[in-house]
């Protein structure tokens, strides 16, 4: 079996750029914001903020409120044809 190559954030060096004015700092509203049940989301992740953040490679998806797990929320959204679940926290979150 082949050995992976990279780690989590491996290519995504201008989808987790942010302004030099901006880099390092994040809205504390984002960081604890609330969402309920059926809420339609978008997953934009927040660099400077590694905790509760999703796979790269969902990046810009839209999905859905399931539950809430611990200060993360589930969210369900559709990759191709297959239905998937994940566990982000509210700063890698933007209500649509």
């Amino acid at each position: 079996m082949t050995q992976r190559i990279g780690r989590f954030r491996r290519k995504t060096r201008s989808k987790m750029r942010k302004n030099p004015a901006t880099k390092g700092k994040f809205s504390i509203k984002n960081y604890l914001a609330e969402y309920k049940d059926g809420d339609q989301v978008v997953l934009k992740a927040e660099p400077a903020i590694q905790k509760g953040m999703y796979f790269p490679r969902f990046h810009g998806k839209q999905g859905k409120v399931v539950g809430k797990q611990g200060g993360c929320y589930i969210i369900s959204f559709k990759d191709i044809k297959k239905m998937k679940t994940l566990i982000v926290h509210p700063v890698h979150l933007k209500r649509v």
